[in-house]
C-alpha cells in the first residue's frame, strides 16, 4: 500500500500559480492521500470548492474533507435570496478503498495576540486492508509555537490512546447503521497519521510523538507513540527536505516537517520512504511511504 502526504498551500505553488492538476498529478497512484491545507471558497485562489474540484480531477478515490477553519463568505444574490458560502481551510483524505467511517476531531487552540494561527484539525478515515481496519488521519499541525504543538500532539496521542474505548461512530445493540446495511467498523490500533505536523526532528514535539530517545537503544518503539516511517525506512532522522528555503514563504532554512508515522503494531510493515522533491504545486513537497498491507 503506498500513502502519500502533502501540504499543497491552497494549490499555489512555487510559481505564485493556483494549479490543482499539478497537485493531482503529483499525488496519483497512491492508494491514501492525505492533503493539508485545502480550500472552499478563499478569494485569493481564484477557485471555489477545492475538494471538490481535487476529486474530479482523481476520480478512482473515495475522499473525505474536514475544515478547521469555517467563516461566512455569504451573499444576497441578485433576486434578494441567500447565496450561502463557506470560507473553509482544511484537510482532506482520499483512498482507492471505501472511507467507512469518518470523524473530525479539533486540535487544541491557544488565542494569539502576536503572530497568526487558525484552529487546526485532524480528520480520521477508517478504510478496509488484507490486514484489517486501518485507522487514517490527516493532520495539520500549528505554526505559531511549540506550546501549542504540544497540546496538539498530546491530543493526537490522546486520540490514539482511547481509540478502543470510543467504539465505532456507531455502534451499540441493533445500531441503525448496520441496519441499514452500512459498515461501521470498530476503532483499530493500526494507525497512520500523516501530515504537515510543522516541528522538525530535533523539536521537542518530535520527541513527544515518537518518545524520547533512550542512549543505547535509541527510539524504541512502544504502543503509545509514534513511528518515524521515513526513519524505520532506513533514513537518518535529520536527513530530507519536505519545505525547502523560500524568504519569500518565511522558510529560512531547509526543513522536514511532513510526516508518515505509524503505530508500532506497523512499524514492522514499512517497506519504503522517499520524499517528492521535484514537485512544484507548493512550497511543501509530498512524503511518500509504503506499507506491506
Amino acid at each position: 500500500m503506498r500513502l502519500v502526504s502533502y501540504n499543497i498551500q491552497y494549490g499555489v505553488g512555487k510559481d505564485w500559480t493556483c494549479d490543482l492538476a499539478r497537485i493531482a498529478r503529483a499525488v496519483d497512484g497512491a492508494d491514501v492521500i492525505a492533503l493539508q491545507e485545502v480550500v472552499r471558497h478563499l478569494p485569493m485562489t481564484r477557485s471555489g470548492d477545492q475538494p471538490a474540484e481535487i476529486a474530479a480531477l482523481l476520480p478512482g478515490y473515495y475522499w473525505v474533507y474536514g475544515a478547521g477553519v469555517d467563516l461566512d463568505s455569504s451573499e444576497p444574490g441578485e433576486d434578494g435570496a441567500v447565496v450561502n458560502r463557506r470560507m473553509q481551510f482544511g484537510n482532506m483524505l482520499l483512498a482507492r478503498r471505501p472511507i467507512l467511517t469518518s470523524r473530525l476531531f479539533m486540535l487544541p487552540k491557544l488565542a494569539a495576540v502576536d503572530g497568526q494561527t487558525s484552529q487546526r484539525v485532524a480528520l480520521e478515515g477508517l478504510i478496509e486492508t488484507a490486514a484489517g481496519p486501518l485507522r487514517l488521519f490527516s493532520v495539520h499541525l500549528s505554526a505559531l509555537s511549540r506550546r501549542e504543538r504540544r497540546l496538539q500532539v498530546a491530543e493526537l496521542l490522546r486520540l490514539h490512546r482511547e481509540g478502543a474505548m470510543s467504539g465505532a461512530v456507531c455502534d451499540g445493540v441493533n445500531n441503525w447503521a448496520e441496519r441499514n446495511g452500512l459498515k461501521c467498523p470498530a476503532v483499530p490500533e493500526a494507525t497512520v497519521m500523516l501530515g504537515d505536523f510543522n516541528f522538525e526532528p530535533g523539536h521537542p514535539e518530535y520527541a513527544i510523538m515518537t518518545g524520547e530517545a533512550d542512549p543505547v537503544y535509541g527510539r524504541v518503539a512502544t504502543r503509545e507513540v509514534f513511528v518515524d516511517a521515513w526513519v524505520r525506512a532506513g533514513h537518518a532522522e535529520d536527513e530530507g527536505v519536505t519545505c525547502p528555503t523560500c524568504p519569500k514563504n518565511d522558510t529560512l532554512h531547509d526543513m522536514r516537517l511532513d510526516y508518515v508515522f505509524v503505530s508500532a503494531g506497523l512499524s514492522g510493515r514499512v517497506r519504503d520512504a522517499r520524499i517528492d522533491g521535484a514537485a512544484q504545486g507548493s512550497d511543501h513537497q509530498p512524503v511518500w511511504v509504503e506499507l506491506e498491507l
